[in-house]
């Protein structure tokens, strides 16, 4: 069942289009993650969901009920924000019963959900504190407790973890999402950082200047980019687009189609799936090489273009050291040059 549905939702401010036709559906018990970087209009999308905003045009349905003018309260969604949005002269506990106390919930009931939420979220022995001596791990819990206590079947969650530190971002995307699916909860989780998206989303909206680039599962966005964009933003390090000059069609025009140019084409290649040969493939020359423990990440030249090669652990290889490099057709990546929509595997 699809609880959440846009229709040819745009949204202008002035000259500006925020959002350009979106079209999406958001499954009953699904994580969606809207992705995409600073200004695509993910937060904007949010916002709209949420009642925030109102769009200049299209619709907006809660469970097959058009919601696009009704007023936040009226939608029954709780909301996590990036900045957590707690009031820093209340208690832990003050916080989290603080939208029941406003809709009046009885005092038994609130008690209840409160012990529910803090036993989820580990937090009993906070519940005195105010937001000023709480670690920001801590303080996102509390903003988490917010939306659970609330009871609603639908959360919105804008950048959550983008204040906290690498390795308690991994802990806490990796609660939220066991959260998440305990409740069996409807989240639409907006994220800048692609490791986020794929490790937490049943499902992924990659937007760019307010157009959804591409919808589906990691898997997809990374085994098959239905854009240039995509295809740089999904990976790290990102695909390798190379323009098919004469180093390139010389080596590989076996693999590749006819009437293939540079000025027609762009050839995608991810830098895990290129290997050194010793026969054929095209002669480059290493600028860079950066130990990352685990792989090494190469930075090779060849002509006018750069090429990015990844290999497991540590190598001989030295910068300035040529080499040959080469993959197999079925890694190649066809994109046209003009409109970067992806063309087909070879």
């Amino acid at each position: 069942m699809d609880v959440i549905t846009l229709k040819d939702v745009d949204k202008i401010w002035g000259n500006f289009q925020a959002l350009n036709h979106v079209n999406f559906q958001c499954k009953e018990g699904q994580l969606l993650a809207l992705l995409g970087p600073s200004g695509c209009g993910k937060s904007t999308t949010l916002r709209l969901i949420a009642g925030l905003e109102t769009p200049t045009s299209g619709t907006i349905e809660i469970k097959g009920k058009d919601v696009t003018f009704l007023p936040p309260a009226k939608r029954n969604i709780s909301m996590v924000f990036q900045n957590y949005a707690l009031f820093p002269h209340l208690t832990v506990k003050e916080n989290i019963l603080f939208g029941l106390k406003a809709r009046k919930v009885p005092v038994t009931e609130r008690r209840k959900r409160l012990a529910n939420a803090v036993d989820l979220l580990g937090l009993s022995t906070l519940l005195d504190r105010k937001p000023a001596h709480l670690s920001g791990g801590q303080r996102q819990r509390v903003a988490l407790g917010r939306a659970i206590v609330a009871q609603s079947s639908i959360c919105l969650m804008d950048e959550p973890l983008s204040n906290l530190d690498a390795k308690l971002r991994q802990e806490m995307r990796q609660e939220i999402r066991s959260l998440q699916q305990r409740l069996d909860m409807t989240m639409i989780y907006v994220t800048h950082d692609q490791v986020e998206a794929m490790t937490m989303a049943d499902e992924i909206i990659l937007i760019k200047d307010g157009n959804i680039e591409q919808h589906g599962t990691a898997e997809d966005l990374y085994n098959r980019p239905e854009t240039i964009f995509a295809a740089k933003f999904i990976g790290s390090p990102p695909m390798n687009i190379l323009s098919p000059d004469a180093n390139l069609m010389k080596a590989f025009s076996s693999m590749l189609p006819d009437g293939i140019t540079p000025e027609s084409h762009r050839i995608g290649v991810r830098p895990e799936d290129i290997q050194i040969s010793e026969n054929r493939g095209i002669n480059v020359e290493i600028e860079t090489i950066e130990y990352l423990g685990a792989d090494t990440m190469i930075g090779c030249r060849f002509g006018e273009q750069r090429i990015t090669m990844t290999v497991k652990g540590k190598n001989r290889l030295h910068i300035g050291d040529h080499i040959t490099l080469d993959w197999k057709p079925d890694h190649i990546h066809l994109f046209d040059a003009q409109s970067g929509r992806r063309l087909k595997n070879i």
